[in-house]
């Protein structure tokens, strides 16, 4: 007697199912990027007024205090350049050549204003009772 095997049948269900999970995934993968990317850019204007503080005290070159990859750094101080916040030259340091980087007049008016609204978040962040922002600001 000849038994015929019967071929697995992929329900619907299970398509629709699977289907379901693979975008759920895809979009939580997408927010999660793109919460990554807000905290990176939030980061990255810290890390810009932290350079500019740095260079208005001296000449800089590298970074402070911070653990980021000169992928990262140098085109953040290029950047800084192009903007005009920062002018670099070429420097032999310690028997190496590197590029330092001042601040210019604009980096310190920036910075200027970067500091009161710094200020500003810092008070804001640390009083009780925040303000309620009007839809002006």
């Amino acid at each position: 007697m000849m038994v015929a095997r019967m071929k697995p049948t992929v329900h619907r269900n299970t398509i629709y199912r699977n289907s379901i999970l693979a975008n759920a995934e895809s979009l939580r993968s997408r927010y999660i990027h793109a919460v990554l990317k807000q905290q990176r850019e939030l980061f990255f204007g810290l890390i810009r007024i932290h350079v500019l503080v740095h260079a208005a005290l001296e000449p800089i070159f590298g970074h402070h205090g911070y653990r980021i990859g000169p992928g990262t750094l140098y085109p953040l101080l290029h950047g800084l350049e192009r903007g005009g916040l920062l002018k670099s030259s070429a420097k032999t340091v310690e028997g190496r050549k590197r590029r330092v980087y001042r601040i210019t007049g604009d980096g310190r008016k920036a910075l200027f204003r970067a500091s009161e609204k710094v200020d500003e978040l810092h008070h804001e962040l640390h009083e009780e009772r925040p303000r309620k922002l009007s839809h002006g600001e």
